[in-house]
């Protein structure tokens, strides 16, 4: 298998026993993650070398800017199902849809169309990087009673919550599971993502990891991440990973 990683790079990295990545931007040329088939395929092996056996690429649906759909995803989905089987890649490919909490993911709630999963009743969703949205909580309290159980996207990532670091708590209490980006862990974000991630880790919340893979740059930048952070969070037994 070709390598993406840098031949004189020993990434000393093994994500197998996570077994399934359950957030990426992989199917080509449909948001800001791989713009075409040959990157798709070229960064699915990368995981692979990295441990992963399972995928469940979620695409954004962010009305302002990527207006996908169950259908647009399905067949980007197809187009690189066929393509590893073609070429013979071992790899468990699945799809489905990080959701931006817009006023699009409102009517989508009070649609008939289902919502793509990650497993079951699992859905990722995410809010905005720059100011709290003032509705959040009602939202995702509608995905609840939809039968839905929310996943919130890299909570660590939000830094506007971490002068009031309640909402954490506030969060769990209503049963809402958190996914922590693997980046966040080797300081890849910066400074404030690594404090909030450890607190997370600390108070045990994080129920699920993700590469929140978009290129290249994301990929070798995973070879930072603690091995030994990722082991501890396996053996806390709270890592839904491997049973997805």
């Amino acid at each position: 298998m070709f390598s993406i990683f840098k031949k004189k790079e020993n990434t000393q990295s093994d994500f197998s026993a996570l077994y399934c990545d359950m957030h990426s931007h992989l199917i080509p040329g449909i948001d800001d993650g791989s713009p075409d088939l040959n990157t798709s395929i070229e960064l699915i092996k990368g995981m692979m070398e990295l441990g992963y056996k399972k995928i469940i690429t979620t695409p954004h649906i962010m009305w302002d800017m990527y207006k996908n759909t169950n259908e647009i995803i399905e067949i980007g989905w197809e187009i690189v199902k066929k393509e590893l089987e073609y070429k013979k890649i071992p790899v468990d490919f699945y799809a489905a849809a990080e959701y931006y909490m817009d006023d699009h993911f409102v009517d989508l709630l009070n649609g008939k169309s289902p919502l793509l999963t990650l497993k079951d009743n699992l859905v990722l969703v995410e809010f905005s990087f720059v100011k709290q949205s003032i509705d959040f909580k009602e939202i995702l309290f509608q995905l609840q009673i939809k039968g839905y159980q929310p996943v919130i996207a890299h909570p660590e990532r939000y830094l506007y919550f971490g002068a009031n670091k309640n909402w954490y708590d506030d969060m769990r209490d209503a049963g809402f599971l958190f996914q922590l980006n693997l980046l966040s862990l080797s300081g890849y974000y910066g400074k404030g993502p690594v404090e909030l991630a450890q607190y997370l880790i600390k108070k045990k919340y994080i129920d699920l990891l993700g590469t929140d893979l978009h290129n290249v740059r994301n990929l070798q930048g995973l070879t930072n991440t603690p091995q030994d952070t990722i082991k501890k969070l396996l053996d806390s037994g709270m890592i839904r990973n491997p049973q997805l």
